[in-house]
């Protein structure tokens, strides 16, 4: 049997430079899916969202992932860290101790002390007045006073620091403090304050003697060429070292003219004297160390005494310098010692997947379990990927509420009416593994009830959002928002 061969296939130069092409894609991206694997430290589905960014938009994927995608620090920063932190326990360490005994708590609420301090190295410590300021010009006036009545100290860190008319109303008082001879230090991150530090307000501080410094500078070649987008997210105030400020507010109007259309924004702050003021100025002596000149012997102020009627509070400071995870143990370890009612509030909602199903259990438990979020959010991506969670939630039997009157921006828990949380964080990955933060635990059953009170506002205030009702929004609505909760690990 004859065969003919005839003649042979020809491979074209296109169609090689096609495979050659693919070839060379297809290699990109399986580098690029080694690199994320390898460099990401994050969670699970943290690096499954960047997989399947990197491997849709491999360009664009490697640039955010490389910008972004990784929790990098200038090692200088770390060792700066570590030794302000290491001086400060020196410092301290022959100090009588003010730590409360746990012995009076539950076991659940000793599981929560012991988790803050081993994290973060602070006590409980009782002996405190502790106050909370839920209307922003009525905060800025006490804040004032204390400001016009520091003999020795104030020491200001803020994320956000406007020109307007609380940042003007704050900084004549420091001004003010200034001219007594009182030692003022404001620190500011260097993205959240950014017209601040452009403004005649801030030459006018500093020519008055108030020294002022910068966060975590956004430049590439001030930041050591590492990511930008790790922020200082704390808002701290500490006065004459026995007065202290913490919450959710930043030194701005409730107009909060950036984003004025969402206002007004609604904030909640504690004011606390007594011995917890003393981690709240530690947490700033470590930031300001970071980007300022000074010694920790000019900052550190002793361990204020206590009050006879004050309460128990332990502060938890959390970062990427420190055990940055450490807000979201505390988190499902609050969840988990829920028996009877839990009530949160927060601006910003992108749980982690254990948050998520945390939140899940309490309701099933039989805990009534309610989250308080605003109903217009400045960020809309954030807020569809938020909505990407409430059936999820609303099944299990968590109660939703969208709160009206402006952008709720308070972040709290309230537990069983005799535990309280208020803090800076948000309940998102970004407060979680990424931003300074710091959150401030109250075991008292007065205190509680006044923060729940509030609670109550905001509930009252809210539109409750029914799971029937939700089942039937829009295709569209359904398909922008969990496409928008895909990416939720990246928020």
């Amino acid at each position: 049997m004859y065969w003919s061969t005839g003649s042979a296939p020809r491979v074209t130069e296109a169609g090689s430079t096609f495979a050659l092409g693919f070839v060379a894609e297809y290699l990109i991206q399986l580098a690029i899916g080694i690199v994320v694997v390898i460099r990401s430290k994050g969670s699970p589905q943290a690096r499954m969202a960047w997989l399947l960014l990197v491997l849709l938009l491999p360009l664009i994927g490697l640039i955010l992932f490389l910008a972004i995608g990784r929790i990098r620090l200038n090692q200088s920063r770390i060792d700066r860290f570590n030794d302000a932190q290491a001086e400060i326990r020196l410092l301290t360490s022959g100090e009588k101790s003010v730590a409360t005994t746990t012995d009076l708590l539950s076991p659940g609420r000793r599981k929560i002390v012991h988790l803050a301090g081993a994290v973060s190295g602070t006590d409980l410590r009782t002996g405190n007045l502790c106050a909370l300021f839920s209307e922003t010009d009525h905060l800025f006036d006490v804040m004032i006073r204390d400001i016009d009545a520091a003999q020795s100290s104030c020491n200001f860190l803020f994320y956000i620091y406007l020109p307007d008319n609380t940042g003007t109303r704050v900084g004549e008082a420091l001004k003010r403090a200034a001219a007594r001879g009182v030692e003022c230090r404001l620190l500011v991150d260097s993205l959240g304050a950014k017209p601040f530090l452009r403004s005649r307000l801030r030459r006018d501080m500093e020519k008055a003697g108030i020294r002022i410094g910068e966060a975590l500078p956004v430049a590439p070649w001030r930041a050591g060429f590492k990511r930008i987008d790790h922020r200082n997210h704390r808002k701290i105030a500490v006065i004459d070292g026995h007065i202290g400020w913490t919450g959710s507010q930043n030194v701005a109007d409730a107009a909060f003219a950036p984003k004025r259309r969402y206002a007004p924004w609604i904030d909640l702050m504690m004011r606390i004297d007594g011995p917890a003021v003393h981690d709240l100025q530690a947490l700033f002596i470590e930031d300001w160390l970071q980007d300022c000149n000074d010694t920790v012997e000019a900052l550190l102020t002793p361990v204020p005494p206590g009050h006879d009627q004050g309460i128990p509070v332990q502060v938890l400071g959390t970062g990427p310098l420190c055990f940055n995870q450490a807000l979201e143990a505390l988190v499902q370890v609050g969840l988990s010692q829920a028996e009877h009612e839990l009530i949160l509030t927060t601006p910003y909602l992108v749980p982690d997947q254990t948050t998520f199903s945390s939140l899940q259990t309490s309701a099933r438990s039989g805990v009534s379990t309610s989250l308080i979020v605003p109903a217009r959010n400045d960020s809309p991506l954030v807020a569809a990927a938020s909505r990407s969670f409430y059936e999820g939630l609303l099944e299990a039997g968590v109660e939703i509420y969208e709160y009206q009157p402006g952008l709720l921006h308070a972040k709290t828990i309230s537990i069983d009416g005799h535990t309280s949380v208020v803090a800076t964080a948000n309940l998102d990955r970004r407060s979680f593994e990424l931003n300074a933060e710091v959150s401030v635990i109250v075991f008292d059953r007065l205190f509680t009830q006044r923060l729940r009170a509030v609670q109550e506002v905001y509930i009252d205030d809210s539109q409750k959002v029914h799971l029937d009702t939700w089942r039937q929004r829009g295709l569209h609505r359904q398909l922008l928002q969990n496409g928008a909760g895909v990416l939720a690990p990246l928020l």
